[in-house]
């Protein structure tokens, strides 16, 4: 879905800043704990789609390890799991996530790693042009906003990998093809020499 956390190539955010640092505090080790133990039937893609749901707000504000949180309550509560109210009660009602509601859930928890094998070939070559197909997808998507409608060249053709799109939904694993496509950073961004590589799904492509 397009929302805040699709943040990657938007301006006036300031400079990406590196930090080594994995928990700055107790309670983020806590909610890492929680957010990785909980009994929850899911995937790791419905999961992140949780954190695309948050209220833009909360997103910005809530830090890395605040959005896990939040989207640990939002996957409880809409699995019936821990009820919000109860929730509230104890730690009271500002702290409540807004989010928007998904479009499905995972009925099934996945096993194993998202890698899988398909009988037919890729549609893409290395070296082949491509054009990013500009998709606005109301449910989980792994396509960037900033290279939608652009044309690239596939430097690499990955493995076969569980489609996110699909899979944060329950419609299946649906697996895909991913292809490392480079592009031109002048192209993106009207400025710069560096090109830019980006993993991205044969759904999301075409024959430029």
């Amino acid at each position: 879905m397009d929302g805040i956390h699709d943040l990657g190539g938007r301006q006036g955010f300031g400079p990406v800043v590196r930090d080594e640092v994995v928990f700055h505090a107790p309670w983020e080790r806590l909610a890492f704990v929680l957010a990785m133990t909980a009994r929850i039937t899911g995937n790791t893609d419905d999961f992140r789609h949780a954190i695309e749901r948050l209220d833009p707000a909360l997103y910005l504000t809530a830090g890395y390890y605040g959005r896990w949180l939040a989207a640990l309550e939002v996957r409880l509560d809409e699995r019936g799991i821990v009820r919000r109210d109860d929730v509230d009660a104890v730690v009271g009602p500002t702290a409540r996530p807004d989010y928007t509601p998904s479009i499905g859930l995972p009925v099934h928890a996945q096993q194993g790693g998202p890698r899988r094998t398909l009988d037919r070939r890729p549609a893409f070559s290395a070296g082949q042009e491509v054009r990013v197909r500009d998709l606005h997808p109301t449910g989980h998507t792994r396509l960037p906003g900033f290279v939608r409608g652009h044309r690239g060249v596939v430097a690499i053709v990955h493995p076969a990998f569980v489609y996110p799109d699909s899979n944060a939904h329950g419609r299946g694993e649906d697996p895909q093809y991913v292809y490392s496509v480079c592009f031109r950073a002048r192209d993106l961004w009207g400025e710069s020499d560096h090109v830019v590589h980006v993993d991205l799904f044969e759904p999301y492509l075409e024959a430029a």
